[in-house]
């Protein structure tokens, strides 16, 4: 996701902003994802599935191919819905269990793993990268802290996502941001935020040797599995891939239409060869609500404690501004009024609004598409705010 978008989205989380008493921590802390009614929870049912039309309409006017929506409020989910086609040229209609391949989504679950480790005095967010990685050693990279490469503070920008490896290496993670140590950052760490997804690459390999552990087998072990996050991976699975939605790619028209064609196709050979920070995550929608919820009880999740209250309140403050209206925390875009958010390059979006007791979902495979999930997600304010109002 570019990020232009992360920031119009996370500004329309400051729309109707309304400060509501928090649930006790005993009860956030027991929270687990039930469905129910939007009665049950004081939201309005009218303005919510006005909110689901917006995409039923776009998906008939062939602006996007297809979509997932969830919202839950309070650990209710009141909205759960899949509207058009995981592929369409097959007729295969999107289904509540697609998986989708969530791109930079993958980035809030990687700066988790970061706080785990500092939890366990493994890391810390001040120290140098250079402590755990030797190719930062350098008087060109050495003040590059992993709280710098956590906030896009880096001075690494967006891209390349990793150097080309040399036809006689084997490709793992610390060798694929080695070069990044060698070359240095593009201006001075700290000066500036740069979406950068060299810097979160780095900060997967430092995960990888401040645990001891290959990437994907601390997120799988740490966060996936007590979670219960059956169908999150690093990586396609071949036992899934009928499961998995077709990514359709948009331009705009001058007619103002929008001309799909077909991108990533479930089977597809890998982006790169090893597993990385800055993407590659596959997830359903039920599956990263978990992780959301996760996030809004305070770390906890029925009873798997992923990390405390007080590295929840860390990770979702703000440290530096990354537009006029949001800044960014540790993995995560922040609004102005305590909401924050990550989005995906290939058309995810999820939230958390602490103040609504909320977590939502927009998760499409249609970038470059008419996605309203800004109006969407101002919808689904109203129908707190509203149904508040009316209790």
């Amino acid at each position: 996701m570019t990020p232009s978008t992360h920031h119009r989205f996370a500004a329309g989380l400051i729309a109707c902003a309304l400060v509501l008493g928090a649930v006790p921590a005993s009860a956030q802390e027991a929270a687990t994802l039930t469905h129910g009614s939007p009665a049950s929870v004081g939201m309005d049912a009218g303005l919510l599935d006005e909110a689901a039309q917006l995409y039923r309409d776009a998906v008939a006017r062939d602006e996007l191919k297809g979509a997932v929506l969830l919202v839950a409020r309070r650990g209710v989910i009141v909205m759960q819905e899949a509207v058009g086609w995981r592929h369409e040229a097959y007729q295969l209609p999107m289904e509540r269990d697609t998986i989708f391949r969530m791109a930079s989504n993958t980035k809030p679950v990687v700066a988790t793993a970061a706080l785990i480790l500092q939890e366990e005095g493994k890391l810390s967010l001040d120290d140098r990268v250079a402590t755990h990685l030797d190719s930062f050693d350098n008087v060109r990279a050495r003040d590059i802290t992993i709280q710098q490469l956590l906030t896009h503070a880096s001075g690494f920008r967006i891209g390349p996502i990793f150097y080309p490896f040399d036809e006689d290496e084997t490709p793992t993670l610390l060798g694929a941001v080695t070069r990044f140590g060698v070359e240095g950052p593009e201006v001075e760490p700290g000066s500036s935020y740069s979406y950068s997804n060299a810097g979160y690459n780095t900060l997967g390999a430092v995960i990888e040797v401040a645990s001891g552990m290959p990437l994907e087998d601390f997120l799988r072990t740490r966060i996936y599995e007590p979670l219960g996050m059956v169908d999150t991976l690093n990586h396609e699975d071949e036992t899934k891939l009928s499961r998995m939605a077709t990514v359709y790619r948009g331009r705009r028209q001058q007619d103002g239409s929008v001309e799909f064609r077909q991108g990533f196709t479930p089977g597809d050979p890998p982006d790169f060869p090893v597993v990385r920070a800055s993407g590659g995550m596959i997830s359903t929608a039920t599956d990263y609500a978990r992780f959301l919820q996760m996030y809004l009880n305070g770390g906890r999740y029925a009873d798997a404690q992923i990390i405390s209250e007080n590295s929840v309140a860390a990770g979702t403050k703000g440290y530096i501004a990354s537009s006029e209206t949001t800044s960014y925390g540790l993995g995560w875009q922040i609004a102005a009024n305590g909401a924050y958010s990550h989005g995906g390059s290939d058309g995810t979006m999820g939230w958390v609004d602490p103040s609504r007791e909320l977590v939502g979902m927009v998760f499409t495979q249609s970038p470059g598409g008419r996605n309203p999930r800004v109006e969407f997600q101002q919808l689904v304010n109203r129908a707190v705010d509203t149904g508040v109002a009316e209790q």
